[in-house]
């Protein structure tokens, strides 16, 4: 069915002129409407795409976020079958095989659509017809076959007038024809179209060909030897190392040279990132596909010099190509012109070098088919259309570690260890890899390990090699920035944490959030910040370095303050993050500070404190001693505690402890040490816990902060039911809950419920353990505290599923709305607590295949969380399950790792269970069991449980 609408007309022509890809629908739009195209366009042109797809075989038509696409076989589009018959007559030198692939084209390509989109890109493809007709010319002309020729030659010549090769051609054949007067003729015609077309002289081919008709040189013989071919590419490396994917990409993807129009390929990257090295090996790569000529220009882009003008470089492309200085117009668009028409003669290989911007180079690409452009710079080049583009990433260690080899021999191989490390100091930037090389390579007695001790202290100033240094390529970049982004540069080096936002970045700058994101777009289009995932920006290494090094200059002050601002974004950052519950223990533990940017707002609070996790150790250190130190370890401690991240509450907490301590501010160390004791308890050093609680409580009562002393018996009745001293904790309930009646309390909080939850529990009395936990939901729900309803709803469920109260199909019920509870909060423990659940009723579903599952989930989530407490009551469950099963050998094992635990955490009650369990394992009357027993019963009773009520699974 023929395709007869006008807009569905031109929308087939773009998709099919560029098959197998997608065109973006703003191109599309451009193409069927310019510049003022409706309000409607989007939908009208979905509308051309619809009845394309009805017309079309199904599947044809490609629909993509950006775009569409038409997919196409090799065999079934005409310029492609036209594309593949001349490349063989090309790469054959056939001159019939070139008649019989020139006899399929049908006429200018899509003559009727008028649109100046499908005008430009079917320009291309007529380009490609006239270098088909003037390779089989010259082939014909040189098999002397002229006289067949000037009919066909003078058909072209009318078809595509401004084609001096062709033009030479037809001058050549009617010379030899002997019809000089008609080659002469012909040749004063071409020159008056020229300069009346584009105000140019012939070229010095046409020219010297026109000289020789008037000596008589042409009129015979074979055709003129074409002149050496151009060769002005610099040296490149001799020991060009890795940039293997890069490579690989650009030869498969990029300069494949399947491509209609000619190639551009942009390669951009940071200082010293290797983009010109890479792009003259490339061009050693595929030059023989090139055979015209390989031009080089250095366009200055960032040099002590100012940029290379436009016309400038022209002129250095043109006299490349071996025109006299005379010949090369004065005036500017002349000169471009003069440009396009001597490069539309040849397949050319064009590197153009440290490019400023898009404008510079806009007239300098070539435009015939067959060509290709190698662009480098230091910036994004966004506003270049139809360009390639391959941003250079640091070296991977490996290629980082064999460029050293490469230039500084077998020291490199003989020490490892240091060569790694002296490539990552490097910042795995092949510039400073190249000069560390250097200075090795030129310093015979130096081991690595040598060099690895001077870049330790610092990198930057031992990384020259004469005038080549890391941190003069940095500066030439830094000093083409607007003043505005370097001093948004400069405080990045006052930047602590090795990733940031642009809400941080506005804190530090005193900017709007606006503002400081475009300008790191500005900062990130120049590769001096890194933008590894959208929105999270950060500074290579030795861009850090540097940029702490401009930062030093700046007034003490102006650094203070900058910093002072970002760790208040940071800390209002995280108490933001908090739950509503918890919010108000922050207040009163921080003292409700007031952020001094309240404009500067968090969209995902949570998600955004996960990410600066990393950061959190470098923010506190940077704090020294003020306040900050040990608010901001504070402020994070909810969410770090409850996903599990210890080790860096514990890094955090120590150093706001020393913090804390230097001030002299003794609530401050109240809270520390509160929180410090979490990571202790969790981890079963249940001594330190309790002396850092105690020192807590203390100072909190001789501050008369009875809320916060409340608090740190409420934890430290945790630690005592941990440790199996049942009547301690049940006496930290009643002074918790006297506490917080003298304060005008009247309710009990959450933790405390559920530590007097499980002390009930513990004592075989679940009637009294469901009533605080009845009463610790009922507290949950008021208080509105979402991190406690998880584990209000698992304690509910195990004492009235205990109790007979509860069928098993209900108790999966909650445990569902459990593990609903813990995604949505996060709580890793509590999750941890869900899967073990599960496992028991399925066990007493006899459904052990699936509860073993459900016991190994629950042991990996308390392994991962470093929690010992619940490693230990896991593990015995799991063994429980096994015995049950009838794996004795598996059981025995899984009680052996529970006592292990349990004792490492001096946890009595778990080391009783653990026991008891073993000695189930054994044969009866062994006397190991007998002994464990013994011992069990022993905990028990200093616990006072009976083993009865103690040792029921």
């Amino acid at each position: 069915m023929a395709v007869t609408a006008g807009r569905d007309r031109i929308v087939l022509a773009m998709l099919l002129l560029h098959p197998n890809r997608i065109v973006g629908a703003g191109e599309l739009v451009d193409a069927l409407w310019g510049s003022t195209p409706p309000a409607t366009a989007r939908g009208q042109l979905q509308s051309c795409i619809s009845r394309l797809r009805r017309i079309l075989p199904a599947g044809v038509i490609l629909t993509d976020r950006a775009g569409y696409g038409i997919r196409v076989e090799p065999d079934e589009l005409d310029a492609e079958v036209f594309a593949q018959a001349i490349e063989k007559a090309r790469a054959d030198g056939d001159p019939v095989a070139y008649r019989a692939a020139l006899a399929l084209w049908r006429g200018p390509a899509c003559a009727e659509l008028d649109a100046p989109a499908i005008r430009q890109a079917a320009a291309v493809l007529d380009e490609r017809y006239a270098l088909a007709v003037e390779d089989w010319a010259g082939l014909e002309l040189a098999a002397g076959r002229e006289r067949e020729l000037t009919g066909e030659l003078t058909a072209m010549v009318e078809r595509f007038p401004l084609r001096e090769r062709l033009r030479g051609q037809l001058i050549l054949a009617l010379a030899r024809s002997g019809r000089q007067a008609d080659a002469l003729t012909e040749f004063r015609r071409a020159r008056r179209l020229l300069a009346d077309e584009l105000g140019i002289e012939p070229g010095e081919e046409l020219q010297e060909l026109h000289r020789g008709i008037l000596k008589g040189e042409t009129a015979t013989g074979p055709a003129p030897r074409p002149a050496a071919p151009v060769r002005c590419l610099p040296r490149t490396v001799g020991d060009f190392t890795g940039r293997h994917e890069q490579v690989n990409r650009l030869l498969a993807g990029q300069l494949a040279g399947d491509e209609a129009g000619p190639l551009v390929a942009v390669i951009d990257g940071m200082a010293g990132s290797g983009k010109t090295t890479l792009a003259l090996h490339l061009a050693a790569l595929v030059g023989d596909r090139y055979p015209d000529a390989h031009l080089f220009v250095d366009l200055q882009g960032h040099s002590e010099r100012d940029p290379v003008e436009p016309g400038a470089a022209l002129v250095t492309l043109l006299r490349q190509l071996g025109l006299a200085a005379d010949d090369i117009p004065l005036e500017p668009m002349q000169r471009v012109a003069c440009w396009r028409t001597e490069a539309a003669r040849r397949r050319l290989l064009v590197v153009l070098d440290n490019a400023a911007s898009s404008t510079q180079i806009a007239d300098l690409l070539p435009t015939a088919p067959g060509s290709l452009a190698l662009v480098t710079s230091r910036r994004r080049l966004a506003g270049l259309d139809g360009a390639r583009v391959e941003s250079l990433p640091v070296l991977t260690p490996d290629e980082a570690v064999a460029l050293l080899a490469q230039i500084a021999g077998d020291r490199v191989r003989e020490e490892p260890e240091a060569a790694a490390e002296v490539v990552r100091r490097c910042g795995l930037l092949p510039l400073a890899i190249r000069l560390a090389g250097a200075r090795l390579a030129h310093r015979p007695r130096w081991r690595v390990a040598d060099l690895l001790r001077r870049l330790s202290e610092a990198a930057l100033p031992e990384l020259a090699a004469e005038d080549r240094t890391v941190t003069g390529a940095f500066t030439l970049t830094y000093r083409q920035l607007r003043p505005p982004l370097q001093r948004v540069f400069r405080l990045l080096g006052v930047y602590p944490g090795a990733d940031f936002d642009a809400l941080a970045v506005a804190a530090l700058a005193d900017l709007a959030r606006d503002t400081a994101e475009e300008m790191l777009d500005d900062l990130v289009d120049v590769h001096l910040v890194d933008e590894p995932e959208p929105g999270v920006f950060r500074l290579h290494d030795l861009m850090r370095e540097y940029a702490g090094m401009l930062a030093a200059e700046l007034p003490e002050a102006d650094r203070a303050a900058a910093l002072t601002a970002v760790l208040d974004f940071q800390l209002h950052a995280a108490i933001a993050a908090a739950i509503p519950s918890h919010r108000l223990i922050l207040v009163r533990d921080l003292g409700a500070p007031v952020p001094a940017r309240p404009d500067l707002v968090v969209e995902d609070p949570i998600a955004r404190l996960e990410r600066e996790r990393p950061n959190l150790v470098a923010l506190v250190e940077a704090a020294g001693r003020t306040d900050y130190a040990w608010q901001l370890p504070r402020a994070v401690w909810h969410l770090l505690f409850y996903r599990g991240y210890m080790d860096d509450i514990r890094e955090l907490q120590e150093r706001a402890l020393t913090a804390a301590e230097a001030s002299g501010s003794r609530s401050a160390i109240a809270t520390t040490a509160n929180y410090l004791a979490s990571v202790y308890g969790r981890a079963g050093q249940n001594d330190r816990a309790e002396e850092y609680l105690r020192l807590s409580i203390r100072l909190r009562e001789e501050l008369g902060e009875i809320a916060g002393a409340a608090v740190g018996y409420s934890n430290l009745g945790n630690i005592l039911l941990s440790q199996g001293r049942l009547t301690e904790a049940l006496e930290t309930v009643q002074t918790v809950i006297r506490l917080r009646t003298r304060f005008g309390h009247h309710t009990t909080p959450s933790p405390m419920l559920a530590i007097a939850a499980d002390i009930y529990t513990a004592l075989g009395q679940p009637e009294r353990a469901l009533h605080y936990a009845r009463r610790r939901l009922f507290s949950t729900i008021e208080n509105r505290e979402e991190g406690q309803l998880a584990g209000t709803l698992l304690s509910l469920q195990r004492l009235r599923y205990r109790l007979g109260t509860l069928s098993a199909a209900a108790a999966h019920r909650y445990i569902d709305l459990a593990l609903w509870v813990t995604r949505r909060t996060g709580y890793q423990s509590t999750t941890g607590d869900a899967h073990n659940d599960r496992a028991r009723l399925l066990r007493d579903e006899g459904r052990y295949a699936e509860a073993i599952g459900e016991h190994r989930r629950a042991v990996e989530i308390s392994v991962r969380l470093n929690d010992v407490r619940h490693q230990a009551g896991f593990r015995h469950d799991y063994a429980v399950t096994l015995r049950r099963l009838g794996d004795r050998a598996g059981a025995r094992a899984m009680f052996e790792e529970s006592l292990r635990v349990a004792g490492a955490g001096r946890n009595p009650y778990w080391t009783a269970r653990a026991q008891r369990g073993l000695a189930d394992c054994l044969d009866q009357g062994d006397p190991e069991a007998d002994r464990l027993r013994a011992q069990a019963r022993e905990i028990f009773e200093r616990m006072g449980l009976t083993e009865e009520i103690a040792a029921a699974d």
